[in-house]
Order: C-alpha cells, then structure tokens, then sequence
C-alpha cells in the first residue's frame, strides 16, 4: 500500500497543458514579470478603473495625497535644479551645436510631461552630455550647423521625435528586455570614452580656438589642436582654468561634506554669473574671449512644422533617434532605480520608458531636444530632499520664469565657462576605479568596457557602442551554446549531491553516474549537450575499468533545465541509444514542467519508462540501488552514505 509521503515525493505524470495555457504563462513571465495588476484581482470595477488609470498615468495616485509639507522640500529641491538646469542646458546646447535657449527650453517643457507620466520621485529631467555630441556626430554628416542651421535644427528635432517614439514603443510593447543588452561594463566604457571626447572638444573654448575640427575622434582633435596650436589665447585659459579649478573644488567639498551638496549644485551657476560679469564689466571681446550671444526670450513657436521626414535625410535622424534613445533609457532607468533601491521603492522599467518617449515626442514638437534623467541633478534632487515629482514642476516654473525674463542676461556668457562647467562635469564620468574592479573581478567585463571606451575614444561613438554590445552578446551567446555540466558526488554524512569539482570531498556512488544539467536544451546547444554527457559517460567508464564497478545508470539532473525544443528531445534520444548500446539506462530527475510537457507529447517518457523518472538523485539511487548488476556485489557501505 502507497503512504500519502511516497504519494506526495512522487512524479506528477499529469496530462500536459494546453498551448493556451502555455502561451498565457509565457506571455505574462515575460511581458508582466511583476504582475502589475495583481492587486485588483478581488476588487469592484470602478476600483479597478481608478487603480488602472493611477497605475498608467501615476500622478492620479499622489497628487491627491499632496500635502503643504510635501512642498516646502520639492520647492527647494526644485530651485535647486533649475540653478543647475541653466548652466548645464546652455553648455549641452553648445555641446550639441544648436541655440543655447533649446537647451534651456529642454528643461522647461519634458519635465511637466514627466511629472504627470513618470514613476520615480527622485528623477529630475534635463538633458545629457553624451546624448548632446552624439546628436551632434551624426546630425552634422546631414547638416552643417553653422553655414545651414535652421536644416540642422530640424534634423535635431526630427532626431528627438523618432527617439521618443522608439521609447514610448518598447514601453508600451513592455520590451524593457532590451536594455539589458546594455550591460554595466559597456555603459561604463562607453560613458568614459564619450567623456574623453567631450573633455577633448572643449579644448576649443578652453584655449580660445577659433579653428577646430569637425571630427569627435581623439586623433583628430589632437591633431586639430597641435595644427591650430597658434590661435592659443593664454587669457581665456587662465580664466578656464580657474573656473575648472573652482568647480572641482566645490565637488571635492561635496564628497568630504555631503551635507554641503547644495555648494557643487550652485558652482555651475555661480561660474556662469561670474563669467557673465566679467564678459558685461571688462569687456570679454577686447581680450577675444568669445560669449555664447543674443538669447532672446519669451516662449519658443512649436516646432511640429519642423519635423522632417524626407526621405533624403531620414536616415541620419532615425539612427541618432534609436541610439541616443537607448542610452538615454539605460542611463535615466538605471538612475532612477539606483536612487529608489536606496530608499527600498521599486520604479517601473516599462513605464519610466513611456514617461521617457512621451516627453520626448512632446518635446520634439515643441522647440526640445533629448531630455532623459541626467545624474548629477538626480542626485543633487534627492539630496535636496525631494518628496514626489512635482520639483520637475518647480524646475519647469523656474525655467519659464528665465525664458520670460531672464534669458538675456545669459547672452554674455563666455564659453569657457561653459567648457569649464562641461569638463568638470565629464570627469566625474571617467570611472577609473570601476575599470580596474571590473579588471580585479571579471576580465572579460573588463575587455568590454575597455572596447566601448577605447572604440569611442578612436573610431566613433556609435561603432565603440557596438563593438562593445557585440562582445557582449557574443559573451551570452556562449554561456547558452556552451552550458555548464557537472559531475555530482555525496557530501558525507547527508544526502546532499554537489559538483565534486567545487567540493573535492564528495563521494561517487557505485554504479552511477550523476550529471547536472545547467540550463535549457535547444539548438542552439542541444549537440553540445549530447557530446558533453558522451564524454561523461566516457571518462567514467575509463575510471570504472580500473575498479570493479561498471557505470549501469547515467542520472541527469534537470532540476536547472528551464526548457527544452525538439532539436532537444533528439539529442537526449540519441544520448539514450547510445547509452543502451553500452548496457546503461538513463535516469531523468526532477524535470520542470516544461520539459515534463515536451518530452510526454514527444513520447520521450514513454520510451525510457516511468520508472526512469525521479524527483531527487537520492530517489533514484535508493530506488535503483538493489538493481545493480556487475560482477561483483556493490559495496554496501558506500551505498549507505546515500
């Protein structure tokens, strides 16, 4: 008579699921691996509108829950920003070759669409370094931005349209997946390379350049500077040099005093109207030192006319929409999940990334360029104490109040301040530290950084930023067509099986042989798998021929196959032919319901027997144990230890 334990340790031989069923399960693992809704399963209808609504468009669900005390923080927290918006949106305008007052507008209109769609409190909206040159790389092969601006400017716009709908797309299609194409090792590279380069092109500003190249390349900029190495102007780098000089050590406080973070935020600023009143007081062009000029204020005409989509220059702003859209993602999600781990929140990848495209595509049409969720104002924001989104709001009031007011005091400007505030800013983005942890932990993350920040730095952002992904992908690509297997052994004294590579002090058991699978089974490695267990099978059968004891059953281990096609199925036929023409049996163990359902429909199970499934090696073994056959009685005592 069969006890309830021996029913229960049992393999399920149930009917396999239906592809209806299959496909739901699969749909939602992959698509809604957080079960968003969850919550609304046992609620009435209208409740379920209402949490549907506030999950889609989340500031339904706090702004009713705003409090006065909630604003005092988010208006500081909001001034904050805006202090810093400023300097940095007319130094990534200039970065980025178009009119500083776009840059200033880019921190006016995206961040209210990201109050009302985006799901982090900490995330201030601006725009970014590296997206700003790489618009600038791959727009100026269409346009020149100076002799043929106005095309330029609209190739710009365009660039930031089909960005925002690419993001808004992968949301909505809830394909966050890609972005983990982008692994920390290539963002890192590729963040230093693109800071190298930027470091480098503001050489021009710093020294005075009147001439420079138009390439991003490190080669060329040197070379741009030895050649035009007698246009230096030993005024405007003095004065860079002591802006640069003043903004490390405002950071350098910050670090010591974090306390003291509001001093790094203000040095950006404080550098722009100190500048300003040198270049208004002394005259800036009588020592040809060179000032960003007239910016006229009031609110810019939308710019949905603007858009071009001829099919002439088309090419050049989809390219530069997709990539620097997917960098903006990485690097906004990544943030904004850093700062919400810190506080034990959690934000939505697929709806930071609708947030993202929606304010991109609004800001497209109207007078914006790449905005995404910028580091160092996320950071100055949280440490100013923000409570929710509304110090984007803030931020916005404050930077509309500039472009009705304000705007043209900013005319004087010089550029190497700019310069200064954009190097300073760069080199906070060249982890060296993170390179050689990545060197000390991982070498082959370490070659990925090193390709992405090396092929920046030489080739071209866009091929370092391939290269990079493409090692990567080749990197996974061999982790799946070359999985892990491992031999099992007893621990002694237990009835634990581990790899008798990491724990040399486990025990084989007579007359078996335990192997651990360690992933799916597919094409892509299902050969491989088959050679790998032959090879097992092999090895043990040479040790078996120096003792008296013959390998008679091979267990497989499938407790980490996740899933198995038919190319699969075949080659565990083949393994099992093979095996019976040697006198073996193979033993499966503990099959996932996955794999139990493809090899029942494929008959794999009918073929071996159910008697050849168990749910543990230690099931199997005891179950198989008395039938041993070999020449000679099986050591009793080493059977114990099972």
């Amino acid at each position: 008579m069969t006890t309830g334990t021996e029913e229960s340790r049992s393999v399920n031989f149930g009917p396999p699921r239906s592809f209806g069923t299959v496909l739901k399960s699969k749909v939602k693992e992959t698509l809604f691996p957080d079960d968003p809704f969850h919550l609304l399963k046992n609620e009435p209808l209208g409740r379920r509108l209402l949490k549907t609504i506030q999950y889609f468009i989340p500031i339904c669900e706090w702004l009713p829950k705003y409090s006065l005390s909630f604003f005092k923080y988010d208006l500081l927290a909001g001034i904050t920003i805006a202090s810093l918006a400023i300097p940095q949106g007319i130094s990534y305008a200039n970065l980025a070759k178009i009119p500083p007052v776009i840059g200033l507008y880019s921190s006016f209109v995206p961040p209210l669409v990201y109050a009302v769609f985006g799901s982090s409190k900490h995330l201030a909206v601006g725009t970014v370094a590296a997206c700003s040159l790489l618009i600038a790389e791959t727009i100026g092969e269409l346009a020149s931005p100076t002799t043929n601006q106005e095309l330029y400017i609209s190739l710009v716009f365009t660039a930031t349209f089909f960005s925002g709908l690419f993001q808004t797309a992968l949301g909505i299609l809830r394909l966050g997946i890609l972005i983990d194409f982008l692994a920390h090792s290539t963002i890192t590279g590729f963040m230093g390379g693109t800071a190298v380069l930027i470091c480098l092109q503001q050489m021009k500003g710093l020294l005075g350049l009147k001439h420079f190249t138009k390439s991003t390349g490190v080669v060329d900029v040197l070379k741009a500077i030895h050649e035009n190495r007698h246009e230096f102007n030993w005024k405007s780098a003095v004065i860079g040099m002591v802006f640069l000089i003043f903004l490390q050590f405002t950071r350098f406080v910050k670090k010591k005093k974090p306390k003291l973070f509001w001093v790094s935020a203000i040095g950006p600023m404080a550098v722009v109207v100190a500048g300003c009143l040198f270049a208004y007081f002394a005259h800036a062009e009588k020592y040809d030192i060179a000032i960003v000029g007239p910016l006229k204020k009031g609110i810019n005409e939308p710019s949905v006319n603007r858009l071009i989509f001829n099919p002439k220059y088309i090419y050049g702003p989809i390219k530069a929409g997709l990539i620097t859209g997917l960098i903006a993602l990485a690097e906004g999600i990544a943030i904004g999940r850093s700062f919400a781990i810190s506080t034990n929140e959690q934000i939505d990848g697929n709806k930071e990334m609708v947030a993202y495209g929606l304010m991109n595509i609004v800001g497209s049409i109207t007078s914006c360029y790449l905005t995404t969720g910028p580091f160092s104002k996320t950071a100055v924001n949280v440490n100013a104490g923000c409570k929710t989104p509304m110090s984007n709001v803030v931020q916005s009031v404050c930077m509309m109040m500039v472009l009705l007011f304000l705007a043209p005091l900013f005319s004087y400007t010089p550029q190497v301040a700019l310069s200064a505030i954009i190097i300073s800013a760069m080199l906070g983005l060249i982890k060296y530290k993170k390179a050689y942890y990545l060197f000390k932990t991982d070498k082959f993350d370490f070659i990925i950084c090193m390709s992405a920040f090396f092929g920046v730095s030489f080739i071209s952002m866009d091929m370092g930023l391939m290269i990079s992904v493409g090692l990567a992908l080749v990197r996974a690509l061999l982790y799946m067509a070359r999985p892990a297997t491992c031999k099992l052994g007893n621990i002694p004294n237990s009835k634990l099986y581990r790899d008798i590579e990491q724990y040399p002090g486990a025990t084989t058991i007579p007359g078996f042989l335990v192997l651990q699978i360690g992933s799916p089974i597919y094409f892509a490695n299902a050969n491989f798998m088959k050679e790998r267990i032959l090879r097992w099978v092999r090895d043990e059968n040479e040790l078996a021929m120096a003792s008296e004891y013959n390998v008679e059953f091979v267990l497989l281990d499938f407790g980490a196959v996740t899933a198995i096609d038919t190319t699969g199925v075949e080659s565990l036929h083949e393994v099992q032919r093979n095996l019976e023409c040697k006198g073996m049996k193979m033993i499966i163990i503990n099959p996932r319901i996955d794999v139990m359902d493809k090899l029942m429909v494929t008959k794999f199970i009918d073929m071996i027997g159910k008697d050849a499934v168990f749910l543990s090696n230690e099931d199997a073994i005891e179950a198989l144990r008395f039938s041993v056959q070999g020449s000679k009685q099986v050591d009793e005592e080493g059977l114990k230890r099972s």
